[in-house]
């Protein structure tokens, strides 16, 4: 289930992001400025022809990030290295023989996230 004012957050965070108001995010998918307000007082839940329109028109809005707020958003924001916790480390069975060194694992999640770990 949608929390609404959660919703109505990442909502907010898409129209900073791309500096509109709400009447231009409005113009721009499709839709009524009064679904926008709605929206963003938390009055209405998104429906899905809103929520489709909103993915087509802004490409780096994730689906899943939009509704649950898990993700990240913008999709190609580059996440901060973390050091490689040691038990990732020792899994790779690394071939001595090679000169070439690992530079960094990256493990993707179900749901959309990564974790990039670097040596």
């Amino acid at each position: 289930m949608i929390n609404t004012l959660d919703f109505a957050e990442r909502l907010k965070t898409v129209m900073d992001y791309y500096q509109l108001t709400a009447s231009s995010f409005a113009e721009r998918i499709g839709v009524q400025p009064s679904s926008i307000s709605h929206l963003l007082s938390g009055r209405n839940k998104p429906s899905l022809e809103f929520v489709l329109k909103l993915l087509d028109e802004f490409k780096d809005v994730e689906l899943y990030w939009l509704l649950n707020g898990k993700g990240i958003f913008p999709k190609d924001r580059i996440l901060p290295v973390t050091p490689a916790p040691k038990e990732v480390k020792s899994l790779i069975d690394i071939d001595e023989s090679v000169d070439d060194e690992i530079e960094r694992i990256i493990i993707f999640f179900k749901n959309g996230t990564f974790k990039n770990y670097k040596k």
